[in-house]
């Protein structure tokens, strides 16, 4: 058994997906099978339900994923015991935008030493991380208490507003503002609620205090596909507004919501007995971008 069969089975079993999997992974599909396949010839046990339309855990799959993850961690701090590693390892995602700048550009003048890697994961992987080591901090959204894991604090940090994503051409990108009930004949394009729980909730709660239930749109892909369809379509999508104020979409128009309470709050989420260095500083770097 090796430690990269091991790497890539969390990963699928993270993304249940052997596409997604490989991407992360930065290596063919194939690949990935393959030492799967090895994996499971080894253990005498299959780890994935596969068919053309899902991939799912077996029993054995989900009994082996937390020693996985544990062995995998092991390892890391085994590497950090001989050769610890300089810097911060910082948890990020899509559509931080200028927050990010701002925080690391604060960061750096405070400790102008200290390199910072950024690592992109969904939120449940950067908790996972965090929890046991591999991250010394990640920022999340909307994170609930029942999704917390054991040992992880999540320090509130600022709000993030979001905006309507619609196509240039359509009457009300001309708007200022525009109300959440003026959108309910769009259809919604929108991620899947497992990837975004959080943001999800608050976009279909929303439209539902609103009075409509919204159209669905295409779901899945990533912003710039969506961004892209929605360019030629007749939809509508969400985007926090530090996002939309760096990104390059001519045919997008980017309108503030008139309703408040339109945001999530975006959080730092650290270890709780076993703070990352430089965390003082970092809180500070956050709060002199707040500011």
């Amino acid at each position: 058994m090796e430690l990269r069969q091991l790497s890539y089975f969390v990963t699928v079993a993270e993304e249940l997906h052997f596409g997604r999997a490989a991407e992360r992974l930065h290596i063919v599909q194939s690949a990935v099978s393959q030492q799967i396949q090895r994996l499971e010839r080894e253990l005498g046990a299959e780890l994935f339900d596969r068919s053309p339309r899902h991939v799912r855990l077996t029993g054995a799959g989900e009994r082996l994923l937390p020693e996985a993850r544990a062995v995998l961690a092991a390892a890391e701090r085994a590497r950090a015991a001989v050769a610890p590693a300089a810097g911060l390892r910082l948890g990020t995602s899509t559509g931080l935008g200028e927050h990010l700048d701002r925080v690391l550009a604060a960061f750096a003048e405070r400790e102008p030493d200290v390199p910072v890697e950024l690592v992109s994961l969904p939120a449940g992987e950067r908790l996972a991380r965090v929890a046991d080591g591999r991250l010394d901090a990640a920022f999340v959204r909307g994170v609930s208490p029942r999704e917390r894991l054991p040992g992880v604090r999540v320090l509130p940090l600022w709000p993030d507003p979001l905006v309507a994503a619609l196509p240039a051409a359509h009457p009300l990108a001309a708007r200022d503002e525009v109300a959440l009930d003026e959108l309910a004949g769009l259809p919604l394009s929108i991620t899947e609620r497992r990837v975004n729980p959080a943001l999800v909730d608050l976009v279909v709660g929303a439209c539902h205090d609103a009075g409509f239930q919204p159209l669905p749109g295409p779901a899945g892909g990533s912003l710039q596909d969506t961004l892209a369809t929605i360019g030629t379509r007749p939809l509508w999508t969400v985007v926090y507004a530090s996002h939309a104020r760096v990104l390059h979409a001519p045919r997008i128009a980017f309108v503030p919501f008139r309703a408040p309470g339109l945001a999530l709050t975006t959080g730092l989420a650290v270890h709780g007995s076993n703070p990352p260095p430089y965390l003082d500083n970092l809180r500070a770097a956050c709060g002199d971008h707040e500011s």
